[in-house]
């Protein structure tokens, strides 16, 4: 099958040979383990055990606080030391519950159907993918159950999971691929289920032709196809993937159900596997740990509540002098200022970038050439829409489609002045979203 893409995007050094061929290993966990209880989009949870608590592996410690929230699980047993503000991955103090690891490492009974999922009422698999406190492990965290929920207008035929891992540097989403095919397409088949789908689609990028290979094996005879996609960024985004799948288009402002599609993280994809079939809930995730700053990048299963710092050390420590602490990839991550923030759900990386590699020089004015424009793959124009948000006219921002940017830092990438456009565009989504709730 020939690769396939969409209009626009970039192509940036992706550096991934760093940690691709580095097997995935577990993690140790820490003596304490720091868990917040906000990890996805939407509400948090609401916190359900108390200082001097003992608690299991795959306990709850926090219930959704809402139908767009997640559960939130123990990574360890132990004892519960507290429930307070810690450092957040945005810069934040987020409540989180703080746990001393007893060591032993017991757990609750994981209890799942195996094989009979088949046979299995729709709403029980979507109960259980509920229950397990699933999100999207792309780095969006949005939960799953509520994407698994469409409404009865907008019937779904087409399932696609995102294979591409087109960020540079992160390698996690091929090891998984490789290491574990069949836990991606069973869990592409339970999604199919739940939403009455017919089509089944892994879109993954031809750099990782062993991956490829890999999920073809895995899916042999099962209806589901493996598409090979060209090495672009950002080739994973959810409509660039739509439309290079399916050549199908959605609309300014619209959500992937309206050209009834949904899109799913392999990672999600193989957590479904885990909550369905074996009844483990999430509370553990592979992630990357790689750049020049760190002495041996690997990639790594980590419980969720981990401090970045225990991560770095299992892989040798700070190499050089450290200019950039980054979870995430370095198109679309957030930048750091500790690493005592805690892994969470949607921590796909952590980027250690030498401090030779770090521009700190102030952008200079936009020269109009246009290469924003020509990057993105919204067909916006980053450069006009980052100028309003500056001069703080939102409305105006609005009128040129703010809102339809997907913050993937193509424009910022070949930008000559180096102008934070993403930054202003978010801020200027940020205000026009607000203004509508207060409008409401």
């Amino acid at each position: 099958m020939k690769a396939v893409t969409f209009s626009g995007g970039i192509h940036p050094s992706y550096n991934k040979d760093l940690s691709s061929a580095v097997t995935t290993r577990p993690l140790d966990p820490p003596e304490e383990i720091v868990i917040p209880l906000s990890q996805h989009i939407g509400a948090p949870a609401r916190t359900c055990v108390e200082k001097g608590d003992e608690v299991l592996i795959g306990q709850p410690v926090g219930d959704a606080g809402g139908f767009v929230s997640s559960v939130i699980h123990s990574s360890v047993s132990g004892k519960v030391k507290g429930v307070e503000p810690r450092a957040g991955a945005v810069g934040t103090e987020v409540n989180s519950v703080v746990i001393e690891n007893d060591g032993q490492d017991r757990t609750v009974d994981f209890s799942g159907l195996g094989d009979d999922w088949r046979s299995a009422e729709t709403s029980e698999l979507k109960d259980r993918i509920q229950q397990a406190g699933l999100v999207g492990m792309g780095g969006a965290a949005f939960p799953t159950h509520v994407k698994l929920s469409p409404p009865d207008d907008k019937p779904i035929d087409a399932v696609i999971l995102n294979g591409a891992e087109c960020e540079p540097y992160l390698t996690a989403d091929h090891r998984l691929m490789l290491e574990h095919p069949a836990d991606v397409i069973t869990g592409l088949s339970i999604v199919m289920k739940i939403l009455g789908a017919s089509q089944g689609f892994v879109g993954v990028e031809v750099n990782k032709p062993d991956a490829l290979e890999a999920l073809r094996e895995a899916s042999a005879d099962s209806g589901i196809t493996v598409v090979p996609l060209q090495v672009k960024y950002p080739q994973g985004a959810e409509k660039q993937l739509i439309d290079a799948c399916l050549k199908r288009q959605v609309p300014s402002g619209g959500l992937p159900m309206d050209v009834g599609v949904v899109v799913q993280n392999v990672g999600t994809a193989a957590a479904i596997t885990d909550a369905v079939v074996r009844g483990r809930p999430l509370y553990e995730r592979i992630l990357t740990v790689t750049g020049a700053g760190v002495a041996e990048p690997a990639n790594l299963v980590v419980r969720m509540g981990t401090p970045v710092a225990h991560a770095i050390d299992a892989c040798g420590g700070v190499r050089g002098e450290l200019g950039k602490l980054v979870l995430g990839g370095p198109m679309m991550g957030f930048a750091q200022y500790t690493d005592q923030v805690p892994v969470t759900k949607g921590t796909s990386g952590i980027l250690l970038l030498e401090k030779s590699a770090v521009d700190t020089r102030e952008p200079d004015p936009c020269i109009r050439c246009g290469r924003c424009a020509r990057a993105c793959p919204m067909r916006i124009i980053p450069a006009d829409i980052a100028a309003f948000s500056a001069r703080q006219m939102y409305e105006r921002a609005e009128e040129y489609d703010a809102l339809d940017c997907i913050e993937c830092g193509s424009c910022a990438f070949g930008c000559p002045s180096r102008i934070g456009l993403v930054q202003h565009i978010r801020l200027a989504k940020a205000a026009i979203m607000a203004q509508r709730r207060k409008g409401n």
